[in-house]
């Protein structure tokens, strides 16, 4: 192994896992409106802008319509600073007004990055259950209040 290279076991043949984004939106009588990003493969240099592009979307349809945001980092891989980075820059505005956006992922090596990254904006949670707990005693999402001809759009998967 050559510096600067994953170790082999990181490797998958043929190269890494692909991203695949997706969003789901679904109503809890606890919660209401929930937006699920879940993002699946890997995350490097290639396609962290497309990464965060759908993150920042995400966010600002869930500020539009009230809903809350959610990300699912379950199946993810960050492999680069530029992944990090991306939650970070996409919270920042959100970690200033005292809003966070829950992280799933259970993953060790990604909740220990995001952890050790201390980005304000985020909070990682290990299952699912736990960020829908934490989100009930948040309390309801909030629509943010736009200028004039803000619209709210209704988009499928990412």
């Amino acid at each position: 192994m050559e510096i600067g290279q994953p170790p082999p076991a990181r490797v998958r043949p043929g190269g890494p896992a692909p991203l695949l984004l997706r969003t789901v939106r679904e109503h809890r009588a606890e919660l209401g409106g929930i937006s699920v990003l879940t993002a699946r493969g890997t995350v490097d240099a290639h396609n962290a802008g497309r990464f965060g592009e759908a993150l920042a979307e995400h966010l600002a349809h869930s500020g539009r319509t009230g809903e809350h945001p959610l990300l699912d980092l379950t199946e993810a891989y960050l492999a680069c600073a530029d992944a990090v980075r991306v939650p970070d820059g996409a919270t920042a505005a959100r970690a200033g007004s005292g809003r966070v956006l829950h992280v799933v992922q259970p993953r060790p090596h990604v909740r220990e990055t995001l952890t050790a990254a201390a980005l304000p904006g985020i909070r990682v949670h290990a299952t699912p259950e736990a960020a829908l707990h934490a989100l009930a005693a948040a309390g309801p999402a909030r629509a943010e209040t736009g200028g004039p001809g803000q619209r709210s759009r209704r988009r499928g998967p990412v």
